[in-house]
Parts: structure tokens; C-alpha cells; sequence
């Protein structure tokens, strides 16, 4: 499924459409009674980790602050307490796809719609996805939009294989996303010291929110880690390093995405690494929990087992 960088490019693409009127409407969803959407004004559009964010407000009233004027309210006024969110985090934040039954449980249409794009999941503007290649049955069949927005300017959004529910605000917690200027490096570092597989840590969105499949297994290559290595017994340094990769890696694959370019993975997907070396794989997930598929190296990253060595000390 997409991850944080595509789907900041998702927002980039919803972004020129904002202040703009839902004049027609169309898709597959039933999710969401996508009639709801007709006549409204499409009045912000955020990301946070690996979800999109637009909010509705009716046509004749007013616009209402932008997300930029948003953050600015939120950091003049101080926090209020025993607010709850209709859409809360799920217990099990490792579980991506357990998270949306926790977001679908809002009564009725509220403020914001909440997209969250399953594989090949995607966003058009003023263009419709084609098929590329034949489907399993040997048909050329075009995707069908889950949501069609048109708008009175006459352009139009499409997005592809999304959840939508409504929620009356964002879930946001920018010191957990890798792509934000206020991503919490203490906190992330707390995380990777537990005492579990390495690569189970880093796809808790409580933490690393925006981090999906593809970065896990780029970055404990570049970082040299196993990823059944268990984080406590990892070196204050090694975890270091692997945090410098995640934020770095993340950037990039971001600025290429925004220039039109490719990614080049050097351990996803692979049968050799980058040395040439045999790449293993496996399906690695916490117990009772979603599995994902993971590449390594045995030989560039070799396994830290109990008894191969104490951590350095952290200062």
C-alpha cells in the first residue's frame, strides 16, 4: 500500500482543487453514501502518515481556516483535555488494516473523509487510471474509481482502491511522522530499544507513522540489522544509524517522487543485494497480527542473537 512520501504526493495533487465545489459526483464506493459530497466545498486537504484528509463544508458558508491557519490556531491556544477524536488509534497500531475498523465506527457524515489506499491505491487529477496490463481472466479492464469528485471549475479528482470513512477531525500526531519537521527523535529511539523483532517496531505507526513495507526493508538493509534482531539488544549506535536511514530514505524517496522519479530499491524485491549476495525472504509479523513479506542479506546483515554481546551503554 502506499506509503508516507506517495501519499504527500496524493495531497500535491488535491491541493489546487481546494476552495472549489463539489458539482457532480460519482465511484464504487459503499462505504460512504458518496451523494453527501454533492454541493459541498472542498475546504482543506492533509496527510498524516499514510492517510489523506479533505474536509467539506457547505458551499454557501464560509471557507474556514486552511491547514496552514489551523496550526497556527493550534499553537496559540493551549491544548484542551477530554476531547475525544471519533477517529482514535487502535490498540494494535502495528495492524494497518485492523486500525480502519476502529475509524469506521463514526455515525454519520462529518467534517473530514478519510482515505486509506490499499495496493496500487492512488489519486488522479483530471485524469482516469488505464490498464497496463491484462487482469487474471486476460481482460483489459480499466480500475474503477472508488470516488469520483467533479468540481464547477470542470476538473475533477479520482482515487483508487481507498477506504473512506467520515471522522470529525485528522488523526494527527506530527512527532510520530517521518516526514514532519516535528518527528520525535527521543520517542522513535525509545521504541527501537524494545525487546522484540526490529522490523515490528518500525511499522508501529504510533511511532513511525508513514513507514510501511517498502522503507522497513530498505532501511535495516542500509542500516546492516537483521530484522528479527530484537531492538534491546541492538547498540545505542546501531539504532541510531537505522533512524538516520529511516528519515533520510523517507526524504528521498519523496523529493524523487516530486521530480518524477523512480524508485530504485536495493533489497526489496531483490534476489541478490547490492554485493551480490543470495537476498532471503520471509513473512514476519507479531503474534496474532498482520504478516509482511521481508528481504535481507544473511551476510550483510547477520542476526544479534542473546549472548552474541551486551549493547553499548547508552550516554
Amino acid at each position: 500500500m502506499p506509503e508516507g512520501p506517495s501519499v504527500r504526493t496524493f495531497q500535491l495533487l488535491t491541493s489546487p482543487f481546494v476552495g472549489q465545489v463539489v458539482a457532480k459526483v460519482g465511484g464504487s464506493s459503499r462505504k460512504i453514501s458518496v451523494n453527501d459530497l454533492n454541493a459541498l466545498r472542498l475546504q482543506d486537504s492533509q496527510v498524516h502518515g499514510k492517510n489523506l484528509y479533505l474536509a467539506f463544508v457547505a458551499a454557501e458558508g464560509p471557507s474556514g481556516p486552511t491547514a496552514e491557519e489551523t496550526v497556527l490556531q493550534k499553537e496559540a491556544a493551549p491544548a484542551q483535555g477530554g476531547q475525544e477524536q471519533v477517529c482514535a488509534p487502535h490498540p494494535h497500531p502495528q495492524d494497518e488494516e485492523l486500525q480502519e475498523l476502529q475509524h469506521s465506527r463514526s455515525e454519520g457524515p462529518g467534517k473530514w473523509l478519510r482515505f486509506h489506499f490499499g495496493l496500487f491505491g492512488s489519486v488522479r487529477a483530471n485524469e482516469f487510471s488505464r490498464a497496463n496490463r491484462a487482469n487474471r481472466r486476460g481482460d483489459w479492464k480499466d480500475p474503477v474509481p472508488r470516488l469520483i469528485l467533479h468540481f464547477e471549475s470542470g476538473g475533477f479528482l479520482a482515487f483508487y482502491n481507498c477506504r473512506m470513512h467520515w471522522c470529525s477531525s485528522p488523526v494527527a500526531d506530527p512527532a510520530s511522522d517521518i516526514l514532519s519537521m516535528e518527528f520525535h527523535r527521543g520517542r522513535a529511539l525509545d521504541a527501537l530499544r524494545a525487546p522484540k523483532p526490529i522490523c515490528y517496531t518500525l511499522l508501529d505507526q504510533r511511532y513511525f507513522s508513514g513507514l510501511g513495507n517498502i522503507i522497513k526493508n530498505e532501511i535495516l538493509y542500509l542500516a546492516k540489522i537483521h530484522p528479527l534482531t530484537q531492538g534491546s539488544l541492538l547498540a545505542p549506535s546501531d539504532l541510531e544509524r537505522l533512524l538516520d536511514c529511516a528519515l533520510q530514505f523517507s526524504s528521498d524517496w519523496l523529493h524523487h517522487k516530486l521530480r518524477g522519479q523512480g524508485l530504485h530499491p536495493q533489497i526489496y524485491q531483490r534476489e541478490q543485494c547490492p554485493l551480490g549476495h543470495p537476498v532471503m525472504k520471509g513473512t514476519f509479523g507479531p503474534l496474532g497480527g498482520f504478516k509482511r513479506l521481508t528481504w535481507w542479506c544473511p551476510q550483510c546483515q547477520p542476526e544479534v542473537l542473546p549472548g552474541d554481546g551486551d549493547p553499548s551503554p547508552a550516554t
